[in-house]
């Protein structure tokens, strides 16, 4: 991963910045997220927009809105392509509707245990480029990928290795990771975010895929459920930042060049936050002696991992951009020993 965008975007941004009028205001969009406003992910989504105003010295200005602000989450990709909305950033999992293809790329369960991992297939492995040709020809340009931190787990009971899933009811969204799960010899039940806490509480599920371990203990989820598993073993979403096609077509380059920057240093800016905020909250969560983390042994995360691969080949047969992006994500783990 490179900064040249960045180097580039400063150049132009020193050259432009002196000529008159440079701060008045050319573009102004809004971007819709999938998170609360409450959330990590979306205080660093705000922030990556003050950046681009900055950069673009104050030619672009991005408002920055929650979940469902103005579309459901699963209808931002047409809501960007028509020019309802001007951009998101989002997990292209929502769309597994229109096509399994992104759910794959957006969370490929079980395939990466670090952003970095997932950050490299896209930016070398040929990633970017697949996810690109999926999204155009809703009249989204893709401009980058960035990542988070692998997901903890949520747990009531202890479950120390994959065995123990056996028959644990556990909330798990529809597509790969429910079937995933599944196979693992869980009782996976569909449930929104928005009830996961009650759900837990109530005994109505023994465990939960959520969210990052931070996000986590500050909603209290690991003190109605003291075993929390960490690091997380399955889920490591994509965080999709695109913007409708025809206006990215029509900006000038410089700052076009300006966008790409802000996403490169987006990436490492929201992974080493939300890194910290894990580390905190993990510190929080042992000094509670009713709280026990739970570390998978790499033997573990391995089975799991071969569990995965399977349901990973039943989807790859389901059209011709599944199985290029299977293809081209076991060829990368693969050269990189990784698999």
């Amino acid at each position: 991963m490179t900064f040249k965008h960045l180097i580039a975007a400063m150049a132009i941004l020193t050259t432009t910045s002196v000529v008159p009028g440079a701060l008045a205001q050319e573009y102004n969009w809004t971007f819709q997220t999938s998170e609360t406003a409450g959330e990590p992910g979306f205080i660093n989504k705000k922030k990556w927009a003050d950046h681009v105003n900055e950069l673009s010295g104050g030619r672009i200005e991005i408002e920055i809105l929650p979940i469902g602000a103005v579309v459901p989450h699963t209808d931002t990709l047409e809501a960007v392509g028509s020019g309802i909305l001007q951009g998101h950033l989002t997990d292209p999992s929502y769309f597994a509707g229109k096509d399994p293809a992104f759910a794959m790329m957006g969370n490929l369960v079980g395939a990466w245990s670090d952003p970095f991992e997932l950050l490299g297939f896209m930016q070398s492995g040929g990633g970017h480029e697949l996810y690109a040709e999926l999204v155009e020809p809703y009249g989204v340009h893709f401009i980058g990928a960035a990542a988070t931190e692998p997901e903890a787990f949520v747990s009531s009971v202890p479950i120390r290795t994959v065995d123990d899933l056996e028959g644990v009811k556990l909330r798990a969204p529809e597509g790969m990771v429910y079937e995933i799960f599944s196979k693992a010899g869980a009782s996976p039940v569909s449930l929104p975010g928005s009830e996961v806490f009650t759900a837990l509480d109530k005994g109505v599920v023994d465990a939960a895929d959520y969210t990052v371990f931070a996000t986590n203990q500050a909603q209290g989820m690991n003190d109605i459920a003291n075993y929390p598993l960490y690091p997380g073993f399955h889920s490591l979403p994509l965080i999709d930042i695109s913007m409708t096609k025809s206006i990215w077509d029509d900006l000038p380059d410089d700052l076009k060049a300006i966008l790409n920057a802000s996403v490169e240093q987006f990436i490492f800016d929201h992974v080493y936050s939300v890194r910290q905020l894990d580390a905190e909250a993990v510190a929080e969560a042992k000094a509670n002696p009713d709280i026990e983390i739970i570390n998978w042994a790499a033997d573990e995360r391995a089975k799991f991992r071969r569990i995965a691969q399977e349901e990973w080949q039943n989807w790859a047969g389901r059209n011709d951009m599944t199985q290029r992006y299977y293809d081209a994500v076991v060829a990368y783990l693969e050269g990189r020993n990784l698999l």
